[in-house]
Protein backbone atom coordinates (compact mmCIF):
# COMPACT_ATOMS: atom_id res chain seq x y z
CA UNK A 1 0.00 0.00 0.00
CA UNK A 2 1.30 3.43 -0.73
CA UNK A 3 0.28 6.08 1.45
CA UNK A 4 1.10 10.05 0.94
CA UNK A 5 2.28 12.23 3.85
CA UNK A 6 1.86 16.04 4.16
CA UNK A 7 3.04 17.91 7.32
CA UNK A 8 2.70 21.34 7.65
CA UNK A 9 4.29 23.59 11.11
CA UNK A 10 4.39 26.80 11.64
CA UNK A 11 5.63 28.56 14.88
CA UNK A 12 4.89 32.42 15.52
CA UNK A 13 6.49 34.47 18.24
CA UNK A 14 4.80 37.08 19.89
CA UNK A 15 8.22 38.80 19.84
CA UNK A 16 10.83 38.84 17.19
CA UNK A 17 13.88 35.82 17.80
CA UNK A 18 17.21 36.76 17.65
CA UNK A 19 18.12 33.23 16.84
CA UNK A 20 16.13 29.95 16.69
CA UNK A 21 17.45 26.19 17.02
CA UNK A 22 15.54 23.23 16.21
CA UNK A 23 15.84 19.81 16.17
CA UNK A 24 13.65 17.70 13.72
CA UNK A 25 13.31 13.86 13.68
CA UNK A 26 10.34 13.86 10.51
CA UNK A 27 12.15 11.59 8.07
CA UNK A 28 11.37 7.86 8.41
CA UNK A 29 14.07 4.78 7.61
CA UNK A 30 13.30 1.89 5.79
CA UNK A 31 13.21 -1.66 7.78
CA UNK A 32 11.36 -4.84 6.28
CA UNK A 33 8.26 -4.64 4.83
CA UNK A 34 8.34 -0.51 4.93
CA UNK A 35 10.18 1.60 2.06
CA UNK A 36 10.50 5.58 0.95
CA UNK A 37 9.44 6.29 -2.41
CA UNK A 38 9.99 10.28 -1.25
CA UNK A 39 10.69 12.41 0.94
CA UNK A 40 11.87 15.88 1.51
CA UNK A 41 12.00 18.57 4.66
CA UNK A 42 11.91 22.20 3.45
CA UNK A 43 12.11 25.28 5.97
CA UNK A 44 10.48 28.55 4.84
CA UNK A 45 12.29 31.66 4.98
CA UNK A 46 16.07 32.18 6.08
CA UNK A 47 17.72 29.58 7.74
CA UNK A 48 20.37 26.04 7.64
CA UNK A 49 19.13 22.72 7.69
CA UNK A 50 21.68 20.08 8.35
CA UNK A 51 21.26 16.33 8.72
CA UNK A 52 22.38 14.13 10.73
CA UNK A 53 21.71 10.67 12.85
CA UNK A 54 21.59 10.73 16.57
CA UNK A 55 22.17 8.01 19.14
CA UNK A 56 18.88 5.60 18.58
CA UNK A 57 19.12 5.50 14.95
CA UNK A 58 16.69 8.43 13.78
CA UNK A 59 17.56 10.48 10.84
CA UNK A 60 17.47 14.21 12.35
CA UNK A 61 17.81 17.29 11.06
CA UNK A 62 19.05 20.61 13.16
CA UNK A 63 17.44 23.63 11.85
CA UNK A 64 18.69 27.06 12.82
CA UNK A 65 17.64 30.51 12.37
CA UNK A 66 20.50 33.82 12.86
CA UNK A 67 18.34 36.04 11.80
CA UNK A 68 15.44 38.24 13.23
CA UNK A 69 12.56 36.21 12.45
CA UNK A 70 9.32 35.93 14.16
CA UNK A 71 7.77 33.02 12.41
CA UNK A 72 9.31 29.24 11.44
CA UNK A 73 7.90 26.81 9.05
CA UNK A 74 8.62 23.39 8.64
CA UNK A 75 6.95 21.46 5.11
CA UNK A 76 7.14 17.48 5.24
CA UNK A 77 6.36 15.63 1.83
CA UNK A 78 6.61 12.16 1.31
CA UNK A 79 5.75 9.04 -0.36
CA UNK A 80 5.97 5.57 1.05
CA UNK A 81 5.15 1.73 0.47
CA UNK A 82 3.99 -0.56 3.17
CA UNK A 83 2.72 -3.89 3.65
CA UNK A 84 1.26 -5.91 6.84
CA UNK A 85 3.99 -7.60 8.87
CA UNK A 86 1.64 -8.63 11.86
CA UNK A 87 3.57 -5.53 13.82
CA UNK A 88 6.94 -6.96 13.36
CA UNK A 89 9.56 -4.67 12.97
CA UNK A 90 12.89 -6.03 11.80
CA UNK A 91 16.06 -4.99 9.52
CA UNK A 92 16.06 -1.10 11.02
CA UNK A 93 19.08 0.63 12.02
CA UNK A 94 19.45 -0.62 15.29
CA UNK A 95 22.30 1.08 17.30
CA UNK A 96 21.75 0.45 20.68
CA UNK A 97 21.86 -3.08 22.97
CA UNK A 98 18.23 -4.17 23.89
CA UNK A 99 19.09 -2.99 27.84
CA UNK A 100 19.03 0.35 26.88
CA UNK A 101 15.45 -0.21 26.81
CA UNK A 102 14.57 -1.34 30.42
CA UNK A 103 15.87 2.57 31.33
CA UNK A 104 13.05 4.21 32.82
CA UNK A 105 12.81 7.86 32.56
CA UNK A 106 11.39 10.51 34.56
CA UNK A 107 8.41 10.26 31.79
CA UNK A 108 7.72 6.68 32.45
CA UNK A 109 8.97 6.08 36.07
CA UNK A 110 6.76 2.98 37.07
CA UNK A 111 4.21 4.02 40.02
CA UNK A 112 2.52 1.45 42.30
CA UNK A 113 -0.62 1.65 39.37
CA UNK A 114 1.58 0.78 36.56
CA UNK A 115 2.99 -1.86 38.25
CA UNK A 116 0.00 -3.35 39.16
CA UNK A 117 -0.85 -3.34 35.83
CA UNK A 118 2.34 -5.11 34.69
CA UNK A 119 1.25 -7.84 36.68
CA UNK A 120 -2.06 -8.52 35.72
CA UNK A 121 -0.82 -8.49 32.09
CA UNK A 122 2.40 -10.94 32.79
CA UNK A 123 0.36 -13.52 34.30
CA UNK A 124 0.18 -14.94 31.10
CA UNK A 125 2.53 -17.35 30.19
CA UNK A 126 3.86 -16.62 26.74
CA UNK A 127 5.51 -12.84 26.06
CA UNK A 128 3.27 -12.23 23.14
CA UNK A 129 0.22 -13.09 25.12
CA UNK A 130 1.69 -10.91 28.12
CA UNK A 131 1.60 -7.87 25.40
CA UNK A 132 -1.27 -7.95 23.88
CA UNK A 133 -2.94 -8.43 27.26
CA UNK A 134 -0.87 -4.54 28.31
CA UNK A 135 -2.15 -3.14 25.00
CA UNK A 136 -5.75 -4.08 25.74
CA UNK A 137 -5.60 -2.93 29.77
CA UNK A 138 -3.66 0.65 28.59
CA UNK A 139 -6.48 0.95 26.05
CA UNK A 140 -8.95 0.04 28.33
CA UNK A 141 -8.18 1.91 31.62
CA UNK A 142 -7.03 5.31 29.52
CA UNK A 143 -9.34 7.30 27.82
CA UNK A 144 -8.85 8.80 24.51
CA UNK A 145 -9.18 12.36 25.55
CA UNK A 146 -7.77 15.38 23.49
CA UNK A 147 -6.33 18.26 25.41
CA UNK A 148 -6.48 16.49 28.77
CA UNK A 149 -2.42 15.90 29.26
CA UNK A 150 0.36 17.70 27.85
CA UNK A 151 3.94 16.58 26.66
CA UNK A 152 5.19 16.86 30.31
CA UNK A 153 2.35 14.45 31.55
CA UNK A 154 4.01 11.52 33.06
CA UNK A 155 2.94 7.84 32.63
CA UNK A 156 2.05 7.30 36.17
CA UNK A 157 -0.16 11.08 36.09
CA UNK A 158 -2.04 9.92 32.75
CA UNK A 159 -2.71 6.05 34.07
CA UNK A 160 -4.51 7.90 37.51
CA UNK A 161 -6.13 10.55 35.49
CA UNK A 162 -7.42 7.52 33.57
CA UNK A 163 -7.51 9.99 30.28
CA UNK A 164 -5.15 10.82 27.42
CA UNK A 165 -4.22 10.88 24.19
CA UNK A 166 -1.64 8.64 22.00
CA UNK A 167 1.83 9.74 23.71
CA UNK A 168 0.24 8.78 27.11
CA UNK A 169 -1.41 5.16 25.80
CA UNK A 170 2.69 4.71 24.39
CA UNK A 171 4.31 5.84 28.15
CA UNK A 172 1.96 3.78 30.20
CA UNK A 173 2.39 0.57 27.86
CA UNK A 174 6.38 1.43 27.50
CA UNK A 175 6.62 1.70 31.37
CA UNK A 176 4.68 -1.45 31.87
CA UNK A 177 6.75 -3.65 29.73
CA UNK A 178 9.74 -2.76 31.49
CA UNK A 179 8.30 -3.06 34.77
CA UNK A 180 8.16 -7.14 33.14
CA UNK A 181 11.53 -6.58 32.42
CA UNK A 182 10.56 -6.54 28.80
CA UNK A 183 12.66 -3.69 27.20
CA UNK A 184 10.37 -1.32 25.11
CA UNK A 185 10.63 1.86 23.13
CA UNK A 186 8.45 4.94 22.06
CA UNK A 187 7.88 5.62 18.40
CA UNK A 188 6.86 8.81 16.88
CA UNK A 189 5.27 8.82 13.38
CA UNK A 190 1.90 9.09 11.08
CA UNK A 191 -1.01 7.42 11.38
CA UNK A 192 -3.39 7.05 8.03
CA UNK A 193 -7.09 7.50 8.76
CA UNK A 194 -7.77 7.59 5.05
CA UNK A 195 -9.55 4.20 4.28
CA UNK A 196 -10.25 3.27 7.84
CA UNK A 197 -10.70 3.94 11.63
CA UNK A 198 -10.52 2.63 15.15
CA UNK A 199 -13.68 0.44 13.69
CA UNK A 200 -12.16 -0.56 10.44
CA UNK A 201 -15.02 1.78 8.36
CA UNK A 202 -14.45 2.99 5.18
CA UNK A 203 -13.67 7.32 4.48
CA UNK A 204 -13.95 8.82 1.29
CA UNK A 205 -11.66 11.66 1.96
CA UNK A 206 -7.95 11.93 3.94
CA UNK A 207 -8.57 12.80 7.22
CA UNK A 208 -7.09 16.47 8.36
CA UNK A 209 -5.04 15.89 11.55
CA UNK A 210 -3.77 18.21 13.86
CA UNK A 211 -0.97 16.44 15.06
CA UNK A 212 0.94 13.29 14.28
CA UNK A 213 0.51 9.77 16.07
CA UNK A 214 2.51 7.74 18.91
CA UNK A 215 2.62 4.02 19.28
CA UNK A 216 5.10 1.76 21.25
CA UNK A 217 7.33 -1.58 20.37
CA UNK A 218 8.61 -3.99 22.58
CA UNK A 219 11.33 -7.02 22.05
CA UNK A 220 9.58 -10.04 22.37
CA UNK A 221 12.10 -12.67 22.44
CA UNK A 222 10.44 -14.96 19.36
CA UNK A 223 9.14 -12.52 17.30
CA UNK A 224 11.76 -9.62 17.78
CA UNK A 225 10.81 -5.57 17.98
CA UNK A 226 6.70 -6.01 18.05
CA UNK A 227 4.48 -3.02 17.26
CA UNK A 228 1.55 -1.81 19.77
CA UNK A 229 -0.67 0.83 19.02
CA UNK A 230 -2.51 0.94 22.67
CA UNK A 231 -4.56 3.96 21.70
CA UNK A 232 -5.98 1.94 18.77
CA UNK A 233 -6.10 -1.10 20.44
CA UNK A 234 -4.25 -2.87 17.72
CA UNK A 235 -0.90 -4.49 16.71
CA UNK A 236 0.67 -1.56 14.45
CA UNK A 237 0.52 -2.64 10.25
CA UNK A 238 0.70 -0.95 7.29
CA UNK A 239 -1.43 2.22 8.08
CA UNK A 240 1.13 3.33 10.22
CA UNK A 241 4.47 5.24 9.20
CA UNK A 242 7.11 5.04 11.82
CA UNK A 243 9.35 8.39 11.75
CA UNK A 244 11.35 7.84 15.17
CA UNK A 245 12.31 5.82 18.10
CA UNK A 246 13.52 6.58 21.58
CA UNK A 247 13.04 6.42 25.39
CA UNK A 248 9.89 8.22 25.34
CA UNK A 249 8.60 11.60 24.01
CA UNK A 250 11.10 13.68 24.87
CA UNK A 251 14.12 11.31 23.08
CA UNK A 252 11.61 10.89 19.95
CA UNK A 253 10.04 14.21 19.95
CA UNK A 254 8.94 15.16 15.70
CA UNK A 255 10.65 18.85 16.79
CA UNK A 256 11.85 20.08 19.67
CA UNK A 257 13.68 23.54 19.67
CA UNK A 258 14.68 26.54 21.69
CA UNK A 259 14.79 30.39 20.76
CA UNK A 260 16.71 33.24 22.18
CA UNK A 261 14.52 36.93 21.46
CA UNK A 262 15.19 40.21 21.06
CA UNK A 263 16.28 42.39 24.86
CA UNK A 264 15.94 38.28 26.33
CA UNK A 265 11.95 39.04 26.57
CA UNK A 266 10.43 35.70 25.71
CA UNK A 267 7.18 36.34 24.27
CA UNK A 268 4.40 33.85 23.92
CA UNK A 269 4.70 30.75 21.41
CA UNK A 270 2.02 30.14 19.20
CA UNK A 271 1.60 26.52 17.15
CA UNK A 272 -0.39 25.46 13.94
CA UNK A 273 -0.11 22.10 12.78
CA UNK A 274 -1.69 20.61 9.63
CA UNK A 275 -1.22 17.03 9.19
CA UNK A 276 -2.87 14.81 6.13
CA UNK A 277 -2.05 10.51 5.48
CA UNK A 278 -3.48 9.43 2.62
CA UNK A 279 -3.42 6.03 0.52
CA UNK A 280 -2.42 6.65 -2.83
CA UNK A 281 -5.90 5.56 -5.42
CA UNK A 282 -5.58 1.96 -6.40
CA UNK A 283 -3.50 0.87 -3.89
Amino acid sequence: MRLSIRHHTTYKYETPAEYAAQILRLTPRPYDGFSILSWRIMTKGPGRLSTFEDGFGNTSHMHTVAHVHDAVEVNVEGLVETSDTGGIVRGGNETLPLGAYLRTTPLTFPSAAIEKLATEAGALESRADALRRLMQLVAGRIEYTKGSTGVLTTAADALAGEKGVCQDHAHVFISAARALGIPARYVGGYLCMDGQDAAGMNAADPVRQQAGHAWAEAYDGERGWTAFDPANNTIAGAWHVRTSVGLDYSSAAPVRGVRRDRGGICGAEFLSVDVQVSRISGQ
